[in-house]
């Protein structure tokens, strides 16, 4: 077996990213190793329900929702699950989520990233795209996916 000294987790807070840090978390506490736990935050141009509705987001929203999220990262893992590990590495990186990992990845030397697939099929999938399908097919590390199910 691969030595699995580096496990990275891109979180996005959501119920399914937590259920694969949970897998992440055991996996270090088994295999003694660092967690990096990574949020990308994808700042918005714009934000739209309709083409008519469109509208720039005020600067100080933006900043709210960015301290938002340092703040649930640096929440992340429990307590519980905190103690389990010898190293937590936690990191906020703004872009896109898919290029964010993978470069994130690359310049940490991660051995293993765990994400969470959202399980869409169909039109979702297609509209929506999918971060951990292009994660698995372009990360040079192993990726697991935990796999959850929308409802």
């Amino acid at each position: 077996m691969l030595p699995i000294k580096k496990i990275l987790c891109p979180v996005d807070f959501s119920e399914l990213s937590l259920n694969a840090m949970a897998a992440a978390v055991e996996m270090a506490a088994t295999f003694n190793s660092e967690l990096h736990l990574l949020h990308a935050f994808e700042g918005y141009d714009a934000i739209s329900l309709s083409p008519e509705t469109a509208m720039t987001p005020l600067p100080q929203w933006l900043v709210k929702l960015r301290q938002v999220c340092h703040e649930k990262l640096d929440q992340l893992p429990g307590l519980d699950e905190a103690a389990r590990c010898n190293t937590i590495i936690r990191a906020f990186r703004e872009g896109a989520a898919i290029p964010e990992i993978l470069a994130y990845a690359d310049h940490h030397q991660i051995d293993l990233i765990v994400l969470a697939t959202h399980g869409r099929t169909g039109i979702k999938h297609l509209l929506m795209g999918s971060v951990a399908e292009n994660v698995v097919r372009s990360a040079k590390c192993p990726v697991l996916t935990i796999r959850g199910s929308e409802a």
